[in-house]
């Protein structure tokens, strides 16, 4: 489809509303940027629920196939991207379930199943969780470079403190500093901390579940493939 001219001269980027009306024409370009333009989003979303990069790639897929095939149906008044969100999610949701033969189910319904599949996450034994075990491991490594991070006055009295769980006391005759100052100092270190690791933890969701451009070029091009010619699937 064509870009829309805007007022400096450069085009503008259909919106999602024009690029699934132009789809649902049989449109196969615009549908390609329908897909670009939400892969990252629907392969996290996917990824939420399966856990596996691999599956996830096949469940968007197939996605993105029912998609080509219901897009007439959408109606604009919704968000094109809840709408894909949904197919995501009845797609994998029905791909964990199908051994019990379960059919699409409603997001609703596909929300409460995930929250419960994370409560049955958080309670389960550590052990039996590598995911649990890698996840510690990491976040031990950031504790640990936060820790070194800090100034040498705070460090040892963090360390003695939170590490080794010493009283304020104990600190204060090791040291030999008063009580007060182990709490000032124990304050400050504890914020400084928390302030490292908020960055580190933002800085490592930012790049969860990596969606690099290789898998995005993969999946556009399985999916247009299965597409064929225009109106092959319609």
């Amino acid at each position: 489809m064509p870009p829309l001219p805007s007022t400096t001269g450069a085009p503008m980027p259909a919106s999602d509303a024009e690029l699934a009306a132009c789809a649902a024409h049989g449109d196969a370009d615009a549908f390609q940027q329908i897909m670009r333009r939400h892969n990252r989003l629907l392969f996290r979303t996917g990824r939420s629920i399966l856990k596996s990069d691999d599956e996830t790639q096949d469940a968007l897929q197939e996605a993105y196939l029912r998609a080509w095939r219901s897009i007439a149906g959408f109606r604009a008044e919704a968000r094109l991207s809840t709408w894909l969100v949904r197919i995501v999610v009845n797609e994998a949701l029905g791909r964990l379930r199908r051994d019990a033969g379960a059919q699409v189910i409603p997001l609703d319904a596909a929300m409460d199943l995930c929250e419960a599949q994370g409560e049955a996450w958080m309670h389960a034994d550590a052990d039996e969780q590598p995911e649990r075990v890698a996840m510690r491991g990491e976040m031990r490594r950031l504790i640990e470079a936060g820790i070194d991070a800090l100034p040498d006055a705070f460090r040892t009295v963090f360390v003695l403190r939170a590490v080794e769980d010493m009283s304020i006391e104990e600190v204060a005759a090791a040291l030999a500093i008063p009580e007060a100052t182990v709490r000032s100092r124990f304050f400050r270190a504890r914020g400084l901390l928390r302030e490292s690791l908020s960055r580190d933890v933002d800085v490592a969701l930012g790049d969860a579940f990596t969606f690099g451009g290789a898998r995005c070029d993969a999946i556009v091009a399985w999916v247009m493939a299965a597409i064929g010619p225009p109106g092959a699937l319609r």
